[in-house]
This record gives structure tokens, C-alpha cells and sequence, in this order.
């Protein structure tokens, strides 16, 4: 109880979620226009399975084609506009215990009344030679939380989506020097960015990293040139990997709640999980479809749920426009 008491009720939000895909932010716009006081925390608008979508022309409503990210503005500005707040902040820790969860960041911590997990499925597992072995010790997929930790030393990142331009700029406020190893022929984003543009990023397009070597930390990574099928190796102290993959991001759960098997959150048809007031939306729970249109209506399932618990009630309340 001490706990609780010594909480400011203005700092506890109804709704924290985490994600800014259409799941999220969907539950957020409900959420919101439920008159509950709702906070999105995002790890990046440019970030998601459907930010990186070229190409959207089968969602309800839309009539004409559009790209991903202009699909998630639209979600985006919808929630803000209803009066969700939106932060952009990558969740590393949570604590669930009691009627107040915790979420964690790198740089703060948020409480909320209920939480809903919408962080979608573009983890991945390791896949090169040493990442796994140099995790915490020179690998990192949090450029934020670690580049203090590189400040005036020599790091990479891989990746070529716009994620990955945006956290190797954030590096080399910190570092000595960064390389953006992109395995494509383009980035993800134009090329016009003033750091890659002055060179403060030396960009190497057409490039794999086959190895990340060293003893108790990284010390070289072999570099693949694909356009000449050739290997070099570099030596490097950091390596950030902005590759993408299809597993459920829940590394930060900790298993706090319930796991399955394909790592996804188990919830029920009212997307609730086993830990009371949690709820899970979109890819990140055991969905058997992975479409834009059922996260975003995961989502509205979960705010509806989470307005239930909130406020005790036995039935779902309908949600219509109000004249």
C-alpha cells in the first residue's frame, strides 16, 4: 500500500501502450475517445511491419493506393487527435505486479491503471556468426540505450530501412565513427540525409556481415561485399543489427505474462491476457493472420476491454458516434 500511496495520480495514465502500429494506435484512438487518459509509446514511427510497406490499396475505405507509412500517419494523427498522447520511447522492462503497471524505458518510467502490448512481430532471432555470443558485449539493438557507451570509438550499424539511418545518426553524436552496412542497393530513405550527405556515415550499400569476432567484446566484424563476392574484415567496437524478422517482439516482457511456445502473448478472444488488466493486440499476440485490418481491430478490442476493467463493468460498452 505504501506503493500506491506514494504514487501522484496525475502520473498514473488509464491506458499505457506500447506500439505505434495499427494496433496500437487503434486501441489508442478508442482508448482516447473513451475519455480515458491514454499514452502510445512508440519505438519509432518508421518502425513496423507496416511502416515499411510500399504498398497499401486493400484496406477498408481506402480508394486509392498508398504507402505504409502514410497509412500510419493517418492512424497516428487519428489517436492524437482524439487525445492520445504519443511518445516516442522504446519499452525495455516492465513490472505488472499490483493494480499500477510499470513500464520502462531508457530514459523513464511510465505507470498506467492497464497496459496494452501492440509491439507487432519484427524481432528476429540471431542469424550471424557471433551474434548471439557478443549480445550485451559489442552487440546491441538499441542504439539509444547503449551509445553512451561508444562515445569517440568506431561502430556499425546494419540495416537499411530509415530505422536504421535515424539510429546511425543518433550514434554518431556519441562515436568516432559509424558505418551503415545495408545489405541492399538503396536505403530505405533518401539519400539526401545531411549526415550521409557530409559523410559522417560512411554508407556501404551491397554489404552482409558474415561474422562478429573478438574475445570479451567485439572487437571486428567480417564485412561480405556482395557486388564482388568478397570478404574483408574491419575492426569495429559496436555492432546495432536493424535487421527485421516475423518474431513477436516480447523480449521486454520478461515473461511477465503468459508465453507461448512461437513466443507470441496468449490472450483470450477479448484479447486479455492472464495477468489481470494486460492486454495484447496485433502480431505480437497468437494471431493466425497477420493483416492490417485485424490488428487494428485487435486493437479496438483491446481499448474496449481495457475500458470494461477500468471501470468494472460486466459488458463491453458499444462505441458509436455521438451526436
Amino acid at each position: 500500500m505504501e506503493r500506491e500511496d506514494n504514487i501522484r495520480q496525475d502520473n498514473i495514465y488509464d491506458v499505457l501502450i506500447i506500439g505505434g502500429g495499427p494496433a496500437g494506435l487503434s486501441a489508442a484512438q478508442y482508448a482516447a475517445r473513451s475519455g480515458l487518459k491514454t499514452l502510445v509509446l512508440d519505438k519509432s514511427p518508421a518502425a513496423g511491419a507496416l511502416a515499411y510497406t510500399s504498398k497499401i490499396e486493400n484496406y477498408p475505405g481506402i480508394t486509392q493506393a498508398m504507402s505504409g507509412k502514410e497509412l500510419l500517419d493517418i492512424f497516428r494523427r487519428q489517436a492524437v487527435e482524439f487525445g492520445a498522447q504519443y511518445i516516442e520511447a522504446q519499452a525495455v522492462g516492465v513490472s505488472l505486479e499490483g493494480p499500477v503497471k510499470e513500464v520502462f524505458t531508457n530514459g523513464d518510467t511510465y505507470l498506467g491503471k492497464s497496459l496494452i502490448i501492440a509491439t507487432g512481430a519484427m524481432g528476429r532471432r540471431p542469424t550471424m556468426k557471433g551474434e548471439k555470443e557478443f549480445l550485451g558485449r559489442g552487440v546491441s539493438y538499441c542504439a539509444i540505450c547503449d551509445a553512451a557507451f561508444y562515445r569517440d570509438k568506431t561502430v556499425c550499424v546494419i540495416g537499411d530501412s530509415e530505422e536504421a539511418v535515424k539510429e546511425a545518426g543518433l550514434l554518431r553524436r556519441f562515436t568516432e565513427k559509424v558505418y551503415l552496412i545495408a545489405p541492399s542497393a538503396k536505403l530505405g530513405m533518401e539519400n539526401d540525409n545531411p549526415l550521409i550527405r557530409e559523410k559522417k556515415i560512411h554508407v556501404l550499400l551491397n554489404h552482409g556481415v558474415t561474422q562478429i569476432k573478438g574475445s570479451e567484446t567485439v572487437e571486428a566484424v567480417v564485412l561480405l561485399d556482395r557486388t564482388e563476392n568478397k570478404e574483408t574484415t574491419m575492426p569495429m567496437d559496436g555492432v546495432f543489427v536493424y535487421l527485421t524478422g516475423s518474431k513477436p517482439v516480447v523480449d521486454f516482457l520478461n515473461f511477465a505474462v503468459d508465453i507461448s511456445d512461437e513466443e507470441c502473448v496468449l490472450t483470450n478472444r477479448m484479447m486479455e491476457s492472464n495477468t489481470e488488466g494486460v492486454f495484447a493486440a496485433g502480431d505480437v499476440s497468437c494471431t493466425e493472420v497477420r493483416q492490417v485490418v485485424i490488428a487494428a481491430a485487435n486493437g479496438c478490442v483491446a481499448a474496449l476491454s481495457a475500458e470494461k476493467y477500468l471501470h468494472h463493468r460486466k459488458r463491453h460498452k458499444y462505441d458509436w458516434a455521438k451526436k
